[in-house]
């Protein structure tokens, strides 16, 4: 204990300051003051820095916190980064988390990480990769957050410390420099060292942190005069002369690990350490490090020389077997090599070795011949697949290796990508199969290898996807299964990439030379998808009328019959049939299953059935159709764009309920998510359309406009149709905004792009309705007829929130003397539908319009009601309206609450149990012995509450 206490001293000096803010960090982290004393509050992380060049005593820093936080009682996470694992996905995730779940057996871990299991597991090296579609990346980095905020609390507090950041896998430090802003939120200190010149671009957080640094690093400064001279003396003893020790500090520019280094070579040497010898001390120097330490090496011997350059290939965790093995030696001359590498101080360690200082072990890597570097990696290869490790092991070895044509090495390279890939790290994945392709593989294997390659790259590079892709399907294919998959995969990223032109015609093409009867429907499936995807389809009816004769034919008895059906049923969706239609489909469609994880079919399909419930006025299936998908994304680590999708069009079926604050709370999650995907794709068009429609309804229009804004929100729109229609929704913010001639221009353009593609249905996409608001001002005439229009084509649809919302904007741009029966009719159909916003609309315009003609009782009564469920919606501006109308009318506004729950009264439950049973409002009301108005507004409760119109009580679960 005194020997270590005297090297903790000599190894620190100088470093009061940096110790001090590692002190106050634990101190803050353990709610105790620095000296131990009185707790002083809640406990609180941070990060801290240690930045400074080789050698500058960065690890022997940290090995002190580690020290001071295991005295305080923290439980101490460590990792360290190497040089030769860089390539290795995880390395680092797998050192700070793995021992924490040391000795639990598979029950035990699936309990500890319940729904991450299957996710994390295999990053982490806890258990095999599933065969499933492996996790997105930011799934996973999800997963890993879950696990060390879970371990933060669970065994608080907790002290993260990682040295050599600089030489972390990307996949470990992209994690950690992301999670790094969340620990002062948790009991959890994290530390981390790195040389910042070394230090790559995804970890640039770490140079500028929050909290304890002041915002920067500690920067650790080379040691003074004084305190080289105190460890020279520490090694050599007291009378070593200050001439000598100045020349020490000389030589070294106070780099404490050279300093301790060159104090050890001159004990080993005998020299004197007077101002006599100190002229040997620039030669004694060199030996320690660069050339002087390769001539230091191989004055040990050949056998020694080779065993020390195969723990250099080997990296960090050197296991003498494995090094004796690829160095090619007996056990006993390994042994012999091992202790002469110990005694010269290059490496330490017994059952595992690893060498003394990272410099050393970079120097002893350099000095290898390119050539024999390059053998030797192959060695190890070899050496680590017969030592069982796998070839996810093997693969870093690989990627040394020059090609030369050998199949082996292209089957463990493609087995070491596969795992890689579904343990979550596609681009560890993707550097194994190009380097396969370099080989080359097998002249029947290169497609199989070019399309693994393409799907490697789905995720983060869709171009690179592409073209790998396309040259793939450019080979000779003998396997049909596999030229089909590659088409399949070709569609779906073209598609994925705004590029729907071309996965159409990639299909069509496809089509017209596959003889499987069965592939090919499922390619012409696959080819009505991309195009009802398509803005520019050049025949949208002509492939509306195949594809709906096509589904009349079909019996959903696979998976593919089942998505035609469903593409039907969002054809009858757009295109306005009746609402009865397209839920008779999505019956269909459901019929036998539509998942939503299935990596080679995609989600759009089971998203589309999910819409047309919404859409048919059925809102409350769509909800529990979307909870059951957004169930599979989250158990197969999708949390990137699918998720962003599935919490988008979530918001969106809340905002047709008329749930405004829910409806803000979920498209914010999902832009989130979709801003972390990257900007300008669908799932970004998607979440800002959305939550501008959101703000509108709220009556927030500056801050929609500024979101239009902040995310270029404007022309050029996408070539992929979004929900809901990005120029529609870009037309209705100008509207607000009072720029009625940019709008008309806009509403118009937009229909002009509709139309001809049979999208007719004010439903899905109200552009008729919003375009005769804009024509009233300066076209009167030609507004109505729009409007007249559309709800014409609202009715054909049929379902009350359609009619109801196209009769109310009729109302606004029709004269004065037909709007009150207009509005009256809208209030008639929408307390029949679950859109309380478009009631609240609805009843607040009716409540103005009568008051405005002299009939204040009945405009009381309407404004009332409109108020309180506009109370209900989170409809801010519609509330202040509503109040300024009472206050015109010279009544007084009814103080504001919200008592609405989704749960049914005693007299709802009733309500909607006769409903459902086919009584008229009529015979409701006879039962409930009240009057019809009474009934009526018991029935609308229950529409709203339970998610759907009146005619669809009888098929929902509530009334029951």
């Amino acid at each position: 204990m005194v020997q270590r206490s005297v090297r903790s001293r000599r190894t620190l000096l100088e470093r009061e300051s940096e110790l001090a803010a590692v002190d106050e960090a634990l101190g803050e982290l353990t709610g105790l003051r620095t000296d131990g004393a009185e707790p002083r509050g809640r406990s609180r992380g941070a990060v801290l820095a240690v930045a400074g060049r080789a050698g500058i005593g960065k690890t022997t820093l940290l090995t002190e916190v580690r020290r001071r936080a295991a005295a305080r009682g923290c439980t101490v996470l460590a990792a360290r980064g190497g040089d030769q694992e860089q390539r290795v996905a995880f390395h680092v995730a797998r050192q700070l988390l793995q021992p924490q779940f040391a000795g639990a057996g598979e029950a035990d871990l699936r309990a500890q990480l319940g729904s991450w299991f299957d996710i994390v597991g295999p990053a982490l090296g806890l258990c095999a990769p599933t065969d499933g579609a492996p996790p997105d990346p930011q799934g996973l980095r999800d997963g890993l957050d879950w696990v060390l905020t879970h371990l933060a609390v669970l065994r608080a507090p907790m002290v993260l410390v990682l040295d050599d950041a600089h030489w972390a896998d990307p996949e470990s430090l992209r994690w950690l420099a992301a999670f790094a802003p969340r620990t002062e939120e948790l009991p959890l200190l994290v530390v981390v060292a790195y040389r910042p010149d070394e230090l790559p671009d995804h970890a640039e957080s770490f140079r500028a942190l929050p909290g304890r640094a002041g915002g920067r690093p500690l920067d650790l400064e080379p040691l003074s005069a004084v305190a080289v001279a105190r460890l020279v003396r520490e090694t050599l003893g007291a009378h070593a002369d200050d001439a000598f020790c100045r020349e020490c500090w000389a030589v070294t520019a106070g780099n404490p690990f050279e300093t301790v280094e060159l104090a050890a070579k001159v004990h080993d040497r005998g020299v004197t350490p007077t101002e006599d010898a100190a002229h040997l001390l620039r030669d004694l120097a060199a030996a320690v490090k660069g050339s002087g330490l390769v001539a230091r090496l191989e004055r040990l011997g050949a056998s020694t020389v080779r065993f020390a350059w195969a723990c250099a290939v080997l990296g960090t965790e050197i296991h003498p077997q494995l090094a004796a093995a690829v160095a090619g030696l007996g056990h006993e001359e390994a042994a012999d090599a091992a202790d002469a590498l110990r005694g010269a101080r290059i490496l330490t360690g017994g059952e595992s070795l690893e060498f003394v200082h990272p410099l050393i072990a970079t120097a002893v890597y350099r000095a290898i011949p390119a050539g024999f570097r390059v053998a030797l990696h192959g060695q190890a290869a070899w050496c680590v697949v017969d030592d069982g490790r796998g070839p996810a092991a093997a693969a870093r070895h690989l990627l040394e290796t020059h090609p030369d044509g050998d199949p082996w090495v292209v089957q463990q390279l493609r087995a070491a990508a596969a795992e890689t890939l579904r343990s979550g790290a596609p681009d560890t994945a993707r550097s194994c199969l190009a380097r396969a392709l370099r080989e080359p593989p097998p002249f029947e294997d290169r497609a199989a290898v070019l399309y693994e390659l393409g799907s490697a790259s789905l995720l983060t590079e869709p171009a690179t996807t592409v073209n790998h892709l396309r040259a793939a399907l450019e080979e000779p294919i003998a396997d049909s299964a596999l030229r089909h998959r590659i088409v399949y995969r070709l569609s779906q990223v073209l598609a994925h990439s705004d590029r729907l032109a071309e996965a159409s015609d990639t299909l069509a093409r496809e089509i017209k030379v596959t003889g499987d009867a069965r592939v090919r429907l499922r390619m012409v499936a696959e080819q009505f998808m991309w195009d009802a995807f398509r803005a520019d389809e050049p025949d949208h009816p002509s492939r509306s009328r195949r594809m709906a004769r096509l589904a009349d034919r079909l019996t959903g008895r696979d998976l593919t019959e089942r998505y035609i059906i469903g593409l039907r049923t969002w054809d009858a969706v757009l295109r306005g049939e009746p609402a009865h239609i397209a839920l008779h489909h999505a019956e269909r469609a459901l019929a036998g299953g539509l998942g939503w994880a299935d990596p080679d079919r995609g989600f759009e399909v089971p998203v589309l059935v999910a819409l047309a419930f919404t859409y048919a006025d059925r809102p409350g299936r769509t909800e529990e159709l979307f909870a059951a998908g957004i169930a599979d994304f989250e158990r197969q680590g999708w949390r990137g764009a699918h998720l962003s999708f599935a919490y988008t069009l979530l918001a969106y079926v809340r905002f047709r309920r008329g749930r405004l604050a829910e409806a803000e709370d979920f498209v914010r999650a999902g832009l989130r998510l979709a801003e972390r995907v990257g900007p300008g794709t669908p799932a970004q068009w998607y979440a800002v359309g959305i939550l501008i429609e959101v703000l509108l309804a709220r009556g927030r229009v500056h801050e929609a406009a500024q979101t239009a804004e902040d995310h270029s929100f404007c022309a050029p729109f996408p070539a992929v149709v979004v929900f809901p229609d990005a120029q529609t929704v870009y037309g209705e913010l100008l509207l607000a905004r009072g720029l009625t001639k940019d709008a008309t221009a806009e509403l118009a353009a937009a229909g002009r792009r509709l139309e001809p593609r049979g999208m007719r249905n004010p439903a899905w996409c109200p552009w008729q309705l919003h375009l005769a608001r804009a024509e009233s001002h300066d076209t009167p005439e030609q507004a109505v007829a729009t409007a007249l229009e559309a709800v014409a084509r609202a009715r054909q649809f049929g379902t009350p929130s359609a009619v109801g919302q196209a009769l109310r904007l009729a109302a606004e741009v029709s004269p004065g003397s037909a709007r009150v029966k207009l509005l009256e009719e809208s209030v008639a159909h929408l307390e029949r539908s679950p859109a309380a916003y478009e009631l609240a609309c609805a009843l607040v315009a009716l409540g103005t319009e009568l008051r405005r003609t002299g009939r204040a009782r009945e405009a009381a009564e309407h404004l009332y009601r409109g108020l309180e469920t506009a109370v209900q919606c989170g409809a801010d501006g519609l509330i202040e309206t509503a109040r300024d109308e009472l206050t015109a009318a010279g009544l007084r506004p009814r103080r504001l609450h919200s008592t609405e729950t989704d749960t049914l009264t005693a007299r709802e439950r009733t309500v909607a149990n006769l409903a459902a049973l086919g009584h008229t409002e009529e015979e409701i009301a006879k039962e409930l012995n009240a009057d019809e108005q009474t009934a009526t507004r018991l029935l609308s409760a229950v529409c709203r509450k339970l998610g759907t119109d009146s005619t669809g009580l009888r098929t929902v679960s509530g009334p029951a």
